[in-house]
């Protein structure tokens, strides 16, 4: 599209067109425009996976490992495969937009999305995402980077002001935005629901404008969070490009009206609606639409089984390993424990969810590979909070809406015993009651329930009752990432049904509702006296501990880092008998472990995705190394981080603790020293560093020979930190290179720093300047282990 064609298109439409086509026509669409040749653009959301055009119970899809998986393998070549993978799911659905990659840090360990988002560190960060969103748009598929600026954790995220100096916006939140755009040039960004030193995200023009669009040369598209915009004309001159969802909004009119009072030029509108129809044009949704491939494959194929189950593996982190227990020896009887190894959590909670083909618990993935060897025991509760049944307990879940007369609306089977009402909804009409009824197949002693607001009529076997449920009203969204819910225990049968009808009162507009399943719950030292019997009689036990998306999940943060429930209770008792035990943890950021002395072998699993049973078998056994470095640094206890609250004070959360943010406040004294740094990981075998050397330059180079001193070929991340001269200049990551090295053999490795490193921001001239000349290079395998230093 030249200049010219793009003036043509805008002087053929009027001002409330052009408005109209900068709000969404639906939750995940944009309006098409037929006079101008523009077609209608469809988003999904896509973390770990390409959810599709509904937010709950949509079509099967992959569900692929979680972001810290991903960059734990400190891998752009993985990164770019990765996004290709999710790009493939996205043309199958015809989806032009996908909303991912999630590059705010992991500032506070307590935040709870952090799974989404790929490390501590903003180098580490940008050149991950750049990597994935260069994979996404080679397929002609838009990456979408969020959230722009300073949204961090999840407490009050629509209220909070999130307030930061200058210094540390540019140098530390900003950079993975600047580095991903100066290096893949993504297609779009989403702009955050917070504040940022008082005004809201989409209406920063300084980020927005100045800087984003300015200083950075980006040339695509903002649009807002969710919800997120609040004004008219001061999101539209803050630079903010389309306002999502639609098809209401606070543009429209007001925005019309603004254009016309003089509020806002019209030269404003132009550009909005220019960035808007080059993601058209890109995407393919802009003049001759677009072809899509044919045979792409599905996602429960043996294709994507091999890949999903190697990017995870790989991913995953040998954090301890005395005596080198892992990987297991396959002759071993093993005692597989926990609650985690027989429901493995894939994925975490909010708009990251999809509907999976199917999710490959460890129990079942570890028996598949070793057969009558495991044992599996289930362990103790980790739920405070009821979630909707697991696939297999509910045969032919569904549920039938109907509206007030009793007239059918719609019938729909229940993915993951779960759906949204009043979102997407292919259906004309208002629901005023949703009938839901599931087969049991489980065993007599059982917990049920219900998710959702409403009034409910509950039946099963010979019970039958009543509960109304309303949320507690201290939560945005609310209704869909945070219902209500009701359980009873019962005895039944296999093939009772249990039916659930919720009445629903004019005010309903949306929610979330689900079926609620499972076994009845043990006496938590039943279940550990079981696995300790079982652990005393194997070669070694396994115990799969970990979080739920209780604590992993959107618009919620963590209050501990300590496992929910009796977990660490059940550790300890194993590895007081067993004679072996290794430790998997299910989990996606930091956990305290006060038994890690206590035990042999710790493996960080993350949340593996469909195949997480199989990756973590692969892993344990060594089929695929686990040569992951970790991205988050893990600290001793709670509250022992440079920054831990996520709880702001009269509306503001301040970020005081600087440029000192995790690995860096730890080495710079801000905290005590961690269990874990960032950058931390052993794999399956030894290396012997040599012959470091540094050549100078505008962004220096360092040399080094590693050597792999074990007995497999395995794969090293050599990393390099700069330690400033000045006092008062955080140590920082400058570069990494991985290699893989067979076993005896050496190489010699360089890794380049990137330039941007070298530079630190005056806030009295409003530029950037050069730090201090001098200073020490850390050659490491993470801050705990530097290998060498180069002044």
């Amino acid at each position: 599209m030249t200049s010219d064609d793009l003036v043509s298109i805008l002087t053929s439409l009027d001002l409330p067109t052009k408005v109209r086509l900068l709000t969404g026509a639906s939750a995940f669409t944009l309006h098409p425009q037929p006079s101008i040749g523009l077609g209608e653009m469809r988003f999904s959301d896509g973390p770990t996976g390409v959810r599709g055009l509904k937010f709950s119970g949509g079509r099967v899809v992959a569900l692929f490992p979680n972001a810290t998986l991903l960059s734990s393998q400190w891998d752009e070549d993985g990164a770019y495969e990765f996004g290709r993978l999710l790009a493939e799911e996205a043309l199958a659905q015809q989806i032009h937009v996908v909303l991912g990659p999630t590059i705010n840090l992991h500032r506070t360990p307590l935040g709870g999305r952090l799974f989404e988002a790929y490390s501590e560190d903003p180098l580490l960060t940008g050149k991950i995402a750049a990597a994935y969103v260069r994979g996404v748009q080679s397929l002609g598929v838009g990456a979408c980077l969020k959230h722009l600026i300073a949204n961090e954790s999840e407490t009050d995220r629509n209220t909070v002001n999130s307030v930061v100096d200058e210094a540390t916006l540019r140098e530390v939140y900003l950079l993975p935005f600047e580095i991903a755009i100066d290096a893949a040039d993504p297609w779009t960004i989403m702009a955050a629901y917070n504040d940022v030193n008082g005004l809201p995200s989409t209406e920063q023009t300084v980020v927005n404008n100045d800087i984003v669009k300015g200083e950075f040369g980006y040339r695509g598209l903002i649009m807002s969070d969710w919800f997120a915009t609040r004004t008219a004309g001061p999101a539209a001159n803050g630079g903010l490009d389309l306002v999502m969802p639609g098809p209401d909004g606070p543009w429209g009119d007001a925005l019309v009206a603004a254009v016309r009072s003089g509020e806002v030029d019209e030269a404003v509108i132009d550009d909005h609606l220019g960035r808007l129809l080059l993601l058209a044009q890109r995407t393919g949704a802009l003049g001759t639409p677009r072809d899509y491939p044919d045979g792409l494959p599905a996602p429960a194929s043996s294709v994507r089984r091999e890949q999903l189950t190697r990017i995870a593996a790989r991913g995953m982190t040998v954090l301890q390993n005395n005596d080198a227990v892992l990987p297991l020896d396959r002759s071993a009887t093993v005692a597989l424990i926990g609650r985690h190894a027989v429901e493995t959590i894939d994925m975490g909670g909010g708009s990251a969810q999809v509907n999976p083909p199917y999710q490959v618990s460890v129990a079942s993935g570890l028996t598949a590979l070793l057969g009558s060897r495991v044992s599996v025991v289930d362990g103790v509760d980790v739920r405070t909070r009821p979630v909707p049944a697991r696939d297999g307990f509910f045969s032919s879940p569904q549920v039938v809406l109907c509206d007030a007369a009793g007239h059918e609306l719609e019938r729909r089977p229940l993915a993951g015993a779960r759906t949204v009402i009043g979102m997407d909804d292919d259906f004309a009409g208002r629901v005023a009651t949703a009938r839901f009824t599931g087969v049991v197949t489980g065993p007599a002693q059982v917990e049920l329930g219900v998710i959702g607001v409403g009034d409910w009529k509950l039946s099963v076997g010979g019970h039958s009752s009543s509960v109304s449920l309303r949320v507690s009203g201290n939560g945005f969204g609310e209704e869909i990432l945070a219902p209500p819910a009701h359980t009873f225990e019962a005895t039944v049968s296999p093939g009772d049904v249990f039916e659930a009808t919720v009445s629903l009162d004019d005010t309903f507009t949306i929610g979330g509702f689900g079926l609620i399943g499972h076994a009845a719950s043990r006496e938590t030292v039943d279940v550990i006296d079981d696995a300790v019997r079982a652990a005393a009689a194997a070669d070694v036990a396994v115990v799969v501990v970990g979080l739920t998306e209780e604590q992993e999940t959107e618009s919620v943060d963590k209050s501990t880092l300590h496992l929910p429930g009796a977990q660490n209770a059940l550790v300890e008792a194993v590895a007081g008998a067993a004679r072996r035990t290794v430790v998997v943890v299910n989990a996606a950021t930091p956990v305290i472990m006060p038994w890690l002395s206590r035990v042999d072998a710790v493996l960080w699993a993350g949340l593996p995705g469909q195949e997480g049973g199989h990756a973590v078998a692969a892993a344990l056994l060594g089929d695929i190394e686990p040569a992951g470095r970790l991205v988050t640094t893990f600290p001793t206890d709670d509250g022992k981080t440079p920054a831990w609250t996520v709880t702001p004070v009269d509306g503001r959360l301040v970020y005081d603790e600087g440029r000192f943010v995790g690995y860096r406040g730890h080495f710079g004294g801000r905290a005590p020293d961690p269990v874990f740094w960032l950058g931390h990981g052993l794999g399956y075998t030894t290396w012997e560093y040599s012959d470091v050397r540094l050549v100078l330059g505008d962004a220096p180079a360092i040399h080094a020979t590693v050597k792999n001193t074990g007995k497999r070929t395995s794969r090293e991340v050599v990393q390099v930190y700069l330690r400033p001269t000045e006092h008062d200049e955080p140590v920082r990551l400058v570069g990494w290179t991985p290699v893989t090295v067979e076993p005896g053999k050496s190489v010699r490795v360089t890794v380049r720093t990137d330039r941007r490193m070298w530079r630190k921001w005056d806030t009295e001239s409003g530029s950037w300047t050069r730090i201090a000349d001098g200073g020490t290079f850390l050659v490491a395998r993470g801050l705990g282990d530097i290998r060498a230093s180069v002044s």
